[in-house]
């Protein structure tokens, strides 16, 4: 039964027994262990870009859940990329080698994974950074009815380096699946490089792949108090379809002249912005419903558009980008943000150093009123990388912080009051985790992936661990 349902007949029998009484009050956030299982004894590992290719916060998603079946993509210690899958009810996992290996050591060539729900096809992009990628897919119905069909190579075709046929760009990064409401699958990535690039969608309809266009642009005049730059890319901190089928993203601009900040040591990223999408992408929206922006179009997504800013910040803070959005069961928007506070100083000098030191991460979103909040979470993060945002079927807020920390808020609190559930302390997680918001919204059980630490490039431990949540 529906927690909805459950609440309302909770109130009309206490309505009949005791009459006066209002109904329970909701839950707060809580997390309980589950269970601990091990992907592969020995991953890859070496740092590159401050992260592990197995275990950055951003990708989407190196862990999913469908049909009762939670699927997970890595590459192994000979560089091979693998493919697991278990039952929920197991842990055990399958798995799958597929004929391919990690091209070079650099942490921004994760493995993707999506499902095509119009064809129960299983999809993976993998393996670039501003170059050209490898796709995967499965044979059709594999997810469907996975008990059917054997966990082995045979159930996936030939690794490719376009989608069916469909070349994007020479200059692919960032490959994030978004299912649509309808079932159709839909891939977002980056066509350029750091500081110089656009986001363009990509939208497979159970026959073909069609490249819908860029939806950002990497031109205009930005002006700090320092100088100006003439070409950024847009660094998306999620892209989500919410409750009632609008298409949210969140995002920050880097700037590609280092003339805007005030040392080079610092990150040229600034402003938290938002935009949403009522027609699949197609069309681009400010909070206020404003048009900015034509998927594929002349007018693009722009840093000068107005109305799009909803946290105005200088690039002098080592603002982080790619961390993390989620939508509550409203729909309203929410966002965590990182950087360093004006309290600790107005100029970063060493990013690195500074976001470990004095970096902190806050909870941004739009109320149901329509206006911005912003809250800091009162848990440094003591480390340069990312959080993670998911929500449980209270609404209660859950950040999934570096090393495997996991604090939360209450909806109750207006989200207000955060605090630590769990410390990861047990874990030796290296620092990004990956979570699977699917598993979450279909049983409620918050689960990640995580790496031990190690030194050098010697593998180490991948594991998954999971959580239950108030139910």
């Amino acid at each position: 039964m529906r927690p909805l349902a459950i609440a309302v007949l909770a109130t009309a029998l206490l309505g009949t027994a005791i009459p006066g009484a209002g109904a329970a009050a909701a839950p707060g956030p809580a997390v309980d262990e589950l269970a601990d299982t091990q992907l592969d004894a020995n991953a890859i590992y070496f740092e590159s870009y401050d992260g592990l290719v197995n275990n950055n916060a951003f990708q989407k998603n190196g862990l999913l859940t469908y049909k009762g079946y939670q699927y997970a993509g890595w590459y192994t210690g000979d560089r091979s990329a693998v493919i697991g899958r278990r039952a929920l009810s197991q842990r055990s996992w399958q798995t799958v080698t597929l004929p391919h290996r990690l091209s070079a050591d650099d942490s921004h060539n994760v493995i993707s994974m999506g499902i095509s729900r119009i064809d129960g096809r299983l999809h993976l992009n993998m393996d670039s950074h501003s170059s050209g990628f490898f796709s995967v897919k499965s044979v059709a119905g594999l997810v469907d009815d996975p008990a059917k069909h054997p966990w082995t190579s045979g159930q996936f075709g030939a690794v490719q380096t376009t989608l069916d046929g469909l070349t994007l760009t020479s200059q692919f990064t960032y490959p994030q699946f978004i299912a649509t409401p309808e079932g159709r699958l839909q891939l977002s990535y980056r066509s350029g490089v750091s500081g110089n690039g656009r986001n363009a969608l990509a939208e497979y309809d159970g026959n073909k792949w069609t490249a819908l266009g860029a939806w950002s642009s990497a031109t205009g005049t930005y002006t700090s108090e320092h100088g100006s730059s003439t070409a950024r890319n847009m660094y998306l901190h999620g892209i989500d379809y919410g409750p009632d089928g609008r298409l949210h993203a969140f995002y920050t601009w880097r700037e590609q002249n280092n003339a805007v900040m005030c040392a080079s040591g610092g990150l040229t990223n600034h402003d938290t912005g938002y935009v949403y999408s009522s027609d699949h992408g197609r069309t681009w929206r400010t909070a206020a419903g404003a048009v900015v922006g034509t998927t594929g179009g002349a007018d693009t997504v722009a840093v000068g558009d107005a109305g799009t800013v909803v946290d105005p910040l200088g690039p002098d803070h080592s603002l982080m980008n790619q961390e993390s959005q989620a939508t509550d069961s409203a729909g309203l928007p929410h966002a965590l943000i990182s950087y360093v506070p004006g309290r600790f100083g107005q100029c970063t000098t060493d990013y690195a150093a500074d976001r470990k030191a004095n970096g902190r991460t806050f909870h941004v979103f739009k109320d149901a009123a329509g206006s911005w909040k912003k809250t800091e979470i009162p848990v440094p993060p003591g480390s340069t990388q990312r959080s993670h945002l998911v929500f449980d079927r209270y609404d209660n807020a859950y950040a999934v912080m570096p090393y495997g920390r996991i604090v939360a808020a209450s909806k109750s609190s207006g989200w207000t009051d955060w605090k630590t559930l769990f410390d990861g302390s047990g874990l030796n997680a290296f620092g990004e985790v990956v979570v699977d918001d699917t598993r979450l919204a279909q049983d409620g059980v918050l689960s990640f992936m995580y790496q031990r630490r190690s030194s050098g490039t010697t593998p180490s431990a991948l594991r998954v661990i999971d959580f239950t949540l108030p139910s």
